[in-house]
């Protein structure tokens, strides 16, 4: 009986790891997708600049807590008809001199602008 179970507990340990590994990258990635919604929603407002975007951004990743690091907050690519907010984080590794996986989402959206009604004939 403890042979098989020298044999059997490090590859059930190591899927439980896996398991918890995994869902610390799911985590991550649903946190950087949230940001830069958050960060598009602020940008796209009428008069408002890609920093608001940004700046929005950075204060949810401020709020994420330890389960994410290295957050960075970008709008390049961003135009006058459409805001552009990328999310880079890296998730949180659970094996000690690794580093977590670099995770980055988009999210793309058209502002806010105002366009008169044309007159009808």
């Amino acid at each position: 009986m403890s042979i098989s179970l020298a044999i059997v507990f490090p590859v059930v340990l190591t899927m439980v790891l896996l398991v918890v590994q995994a869902s610390l990258w799911w985590y991550a990635r649903q946190v950087a997708l949230t940001a830069a919604r958050e960060g598009a929603e602020a940008g796209r407002l009428l008069n408002a600049a890609p920093a608001d975007g940004t700046a929005r951004a950075r204060t949810f990743l401020d709020r994420a807590g330890t389960a994410i690091s290295d957050p960075q907050v970008s709008a390049a690519g961003s135009t006058d008809t459409e805001i552009r907010i990328s999310v880079t984080v890296r998730a949180q590794s659970l094996l000690p001199g690794l580093s977590g996986q670099l995770i980055t989402q988009h999210v793309t959206a058209p502002r806010e602008r105002f366009v008169p009604q044309e007159a009808t004939p």
